[in-house]
């Protein structure tokens, strides 16, 4: 640290320092035991409706054969995998810091993550090549109208959960929910593609329609998995926080009266939290402790906005040594 600089920093998740521990309890959306046992269930719900969707579209691809109801049917499968990995990366993202992971243990999600998407991509080659098959050789869809029904069944099911994952996102911040909610969110749109197919060439004779369905929820099932692998791989590589977060920080920082700029600010996201640092100037003729002070509600501020932010603020007297990303307050600098 440069000399005649001040530096206060928030504690590292799980050292357990009593007023980041009541500073975080006011300011979160659920406390920490709710937010845990929310996103277990919600990832055990999923699982257990992307269990019963399996046996419902089963049932009905064998009586009706059709390629989109198949597609279906594969996706709920390739769901109920990636619901079992969610589950599982939840548990272990939940786990408390400890002396190996001093930031915790969140991108246990995006590495999940990952896996689903890879998954995911490969199933959607499948069901490409089984619509191509079905182009060149087209089937005549039979039990259309039993499999509609069955197909409605499944999407109130998916409808019920999605409200259900949704709920819980907005309430715990958790990605993993809020992409398993995605999957789930596709299903519904998938599933009115395969009422078409089912419709058409059953109903209508109309053949084409079923592998031309096939090959539009493969290329659902695609746009799903880049979605879920390009948010997993900005996680993984600690890409900052968007710049509309980035701005929100700046402008409470900078509505303090006593805080003169800012520089070098750095976000990161990992699960559920956000990690947030930056220097702080202000004036150099102040003393060491209330630049702590200042610095304390500085935080404290910022974890009005982001209460599940680990925050760490460096202090520095401004006008010395004016570094890089500098965003200035409009009160000059001392020289």
């Amino acid at each position: 640290m440069t000399a005649g600089r001040w530096a206060t920093s928030s504690p590292k998740l799980g050292q357990g320092c009593e007023g980041v521990k009541v500073l975080k309890a006011s300011t979160a959306r659920v406390s920490p035991e709710r937010r845990a046992r929310l996103m277990r269930q919600a990832s055990r719900a999923s699982v257990a409706v992307a269990l019963m969707l399996i046996v419902i579209k089963a049932t009905a691809w064998v009586a009706s054969g059709s390629v989109a109801l198949l597609g279906s049917l594969l996706d709920s499968c390739l769901d109920a995998i990636a619901s079992g990995l969610t589950l599982l990366a939840i548990n272990h993202a939940l786990l408390p810091a400890d002396e190996e992971h001093r930031f915790g243990h969140g991108k246990a999600e995006a590495i999940a993550g990952l896996g689903q998407a890879a998954v995911i991509t490969g199933s959607a080659l499948f069901l490409f090549i089984e619509a191509i098959n079905h182009f060149i050789r087209p089937v005549t869809v039979m039990a259309s109208e039993w499999g509609i029904a069955v197909i409605i069944i499944s999407m109130v099911l998916t409808v019920a959960l999605v409200r259900y994952q949704k709920w819980v996102a907005k309430q715990t911040g958790s990605l993993a929910v809020s992409a398993d909610s995605l999957h789930y969110t596709s299903d519904l749109i998938m599933n009115l593609g395969v009422i078409a197919a089912l419709a058409a060439s059953g109903i209508f004779g109309l053949t084409i329609v079923d592998p031309i369905i096939g090959v539009v929820i493969a290329g659902f099932i695609v746009k799903s998995a880049w979605s879920i692998a390009r948010q997993s791989y900005d996680t993984l590589m600690d890409r900052e926080m968007s710049p509309e977060e980035r701005a929100r920080i700046e402008a409470v920082v900078l509505s303090h009266p006593e805080v003169r700029g800012l520089h070098d600010l750095r976000t990161r996201t990992s699960g559920i939290n956000s990690f947030i640092q930056f220097h702080l100037e202000l004036d150099p003729a102040i003393r060491l402790d209330k630049a702590h002070v200042i610095s304390d509600r500085v935080e404290a501020a910022i974890a009005r906005t982001f209460p599940d932010a680990d925050i760490i603020i460096h202090a520095d007297p401004s006008g010395v040594e004016m570094p890089h990303d500098v965003v200035d307050n409009g009160l000059g600098t001392t020289p």
